[in-house]
C-alpha cells in the first residue's frame, strides 16, 4: 500500500475519529481503535507490524495509567460511600464559603498537579467535585472546569513535571527561574478561565448525571456520622505527599551526585514514590476508612471496590485506545512533517520577540496532531533550540520562551488526547459537551499564558 504524506493521515485519523464518534454515535473506543489501525496502516513500516505496533501502543498506555485509574477508582468510591469526600467538601466551604467552592477547587489542581501527574491529580479531585454538586446544587461544570484548569497549567508550565522541566533543560534555563516564572503566569491565566468556567456552566448548563455502576446518590449524612478531616483527606493527599517527596530527592541527588547518603534515599523514595504504588497505600487506607465508617464485612468491602473497577474498565479502555492513536500519529511522523516547515529559511524571525508566537504556534500544532502535550513541548523546544544559535542573541530571557512552549501545548486537546477522555468519562460528559467546555477553556488559558509572557518578556526581560 503506497505511503501517504503525514499531514494527510493525520487529516484521515481526525476525520475517523470526528466522523463515527460525533456522526455515527459509534462508542470512542472503537472509533479510536479504528483510526489507530488506519492511520498505522497509511505509514511507513514493515506490513507484518502495521497492527501489532497498534496493540503494542495500546498495552504500553494501559501500562502507564491502568493501575493508576483502577486504584483511583476505588479511592474515589470510598470517599464517597465513607463520607470522606463530603467531609472535604463541608470543610472547604466553610473555609472559603458555598460561592468560592470552585476556587477552592482551582486551587487544590493548581498546587497538587505541581508535582503530580494532571491525569492523578482530576482523578482524586473529581469526586470532591461531584460531592460539592451534591452539597450547592449548582455549578457541575464549573468545578470540573477549574479542576482541569487549575492542574493544566502547572502540569505544563512548572517543574519537576516532566514537560517544563525538560524544556527548561533543552534551552538551557535555570529550574528555579522557570518555577519563578511559570508561577507567575499561570497564576493570572487560571484566574481568566476561573471567570471563564462559570460561563460555559451557565451557557451549557451540563447537570451532573450518575455515573455508570455507581449506586444513586444518598442524602447528605448528618456531621457527626462522616469521618474525620485527617483520615478524610489522607488517601488523596498520601500518593502527592510519596510522589513529591520522590521528585524533591530526586532533584537533591542531581545537584548533589556524591552524596551516598542521598543516593540512598532516593532509591528508597524511588520505591514508595512510584505513582502505582502510591496510590495503592492510598486505595488501601480508603478502604479501611470505610469499612470501619460503615462497619463493613469484607464480602461487602469486596463488592465496592469490584463495583468500581468495573467502571474504571471502559475509561481505561477508551484512554488507552486514544493514546494508541497517538502512537500511530507518531509513527506516522506527522511530528516531523510540521517541523519541516519551520526551516532554517526562518531563522530571521528567532532573533525578537516573534519567536514567542512562533514557539506557541507549533507546540499548539503538534499538542493538535499527536495528542500529548510532554511530546509537544519536548519537539518544539529542540527545533527552536536548534534555531537559536545562543541565548544571548535573543532580547529576551529564554524562560519566556519556555513558558511559550507550555502555553501552546495546552491548545488542541480533542480525542487523540488522554486527558480529554478522563475529562469526559470521569465527569460523565458526551463527547460533544467536553468539545465545547474544555477544548475552548484549556485555549483560552493558553492564549493568556503567551498574552502574560509576551508582556512580562517587555517588562521584565531579565537579560
Amino acid at each position: 500500500m503506497p505511503h501517504l504524506h503525514p499531514l494527510v493521515i493525520l487529516a484521515v485519523g481526525i476525520f475517523v475519529v470526528l466522523g463515527m464518534i460525533l456522526f455515527l454515535r459509534i462508542n470512542a473506543f472503537i472509533a479510536l481503535i479504528t483510526a489507530a489501525v488506519l492511520v498505522s496502516i497509511f505509514s511507513p513500516g514493515p506490513p507484518a507490524e502495521k497492527i501489532t505496533r497498534v496493540a503494542f501502543a495500546f498495552g504500553a498506555t494501559i501500562g502507564n495509567i491502568g493501575i493508576v485509574i483502577a486504584l483511583a477508582a476505588i479511592i474515589g468510591r470510598c470517599l464517597i460511600d465513607s463520607g470522606a469526600a463530603d467531609r472535604i467538601v463541608r470543610f472547604f466551604l466553610c473555609l472559603l464559603g458555598e460561592k468560592r467552592g470552585a476556587a477552592s477547587l482551582m486551587a487544590s489542581g493548581f498546587i497538587l498537579s505541581i508535582p503530580v501527574f494532571f491525569d492523578t491529580v482530576f482523578y482524586l479531585l473529581v469526586p470532591l467535585a461531584r460531592t460539592m454538586h451534591r452539597r450547592t446544587g449548582r455549578n457541575y461544570l464549573k468545578y470540573l472546569l477549574t479542576i482541569a484548569a487549575g492542574a493544566s497549567i502547572t502540569h505544563t508550565l512548572v517543574p519537576p513535571t516532566p514537560g517544563p522541566l525538560i524544556v527548561a533543560q533543552t534551552l538551557g534555563v535555570d529550574i528555579g527561574v522557570m518555577i519563578l516564572l511559570g508561577l507567575v503566569v499561570a497564576v493570572p491565566s487560571a484566574v481568566v478561565v476561573y471567570f471563564l468556567a462559570g460561563y460555559f456552566d451557565r451557557r451549557l448548563n451540563i447537570t451532573m448525571r450518575p455515573m455508570e455502576g455507581a449506586p444513586p446518590d444518598c442524602p447528605p449524612l448528618p456531621d457527626d456520622q462522616l469521618p474525620g478531616l485527617f483520615s478524610s483527606i489522607l488517601p488523596i493527599f498520601l500518593p502527592v505527599l510519596l510522589i513529591s517527596t520522590h521528585t524533591i530527592i530526586s532533584t537533591l541527588v542531581r545537584n548533589r551526585p556524591d552524596s551516598a547518603a542521598l543516593i540512598r534515599l532516593s532509591d528508597f523514595a524511588a520505591v514508595v514514590g512510584n505513582p502505582n504504588l502510591a496510590m495503592l497505600f492510598a486505595a488501601a487506607f480508603a478502604l479501611i476508612v470505610l469499612a470501619r465508617r460503615r462497619k463493613l464485612s469484607r464480602k461487602q468491602l469486596s463488592q465496592i471496590a469490584e463495583s468500581a473497577l468495573t467502571s474504571a474498565g471502559i475509561i481505561i479502555l477508551i484512554t488507552a485506545a486514544g493514546g494508541a492513536f497517538g502512537a500511530m500519529l507518531k509513527t506516522a511522523q506527522v511530528g516531523p512533517a510540521i517541523q519541516s516547515i519551520f526551516t532554517d529559511d526562518h531563522a530571521q524571525y528567532v532573533n525578537g520577540r516573534w519567536l514567542l508566537p512562533l514557539a506557541f504556534f507549533v507546540a499548539a500544532l503538534l499538542k493538535f496532531s499527536q495528542g500529548s502535550s510532554t511530546v509537544s513541548m519536548i519537539t518544539t523546544s529542540a527545533m527552536l533550540g536548534s534555531m537559536i544559535t545562543s541565548p544571548d542573541a535573543l532580547s529576551f530571557h529564554p524562560v519566556y520562551l519556555a513558558i511559550a512552549i507550555g502555553s501552546g501545548s495546552l491548545v488542541g486537546i480533542w480525542m487523540n488526547d488522554s486527558g480529554f477522555w478522563i475529562f469526559t468519562k470521569m465527569g460523565n460528559l458526551t463527547e460533544s459537551e467536553t468539545l465545547k467546555s474544555l477544548t475552548p477553556a484549556l485555549a483560552v488559558l493558553g492564549l493568556m499564558g503567551l498574552a502574560v509572557t509576551v508582556l512580562l518578556s517587555f517588562l521584565v526581560p531579565l537579560t
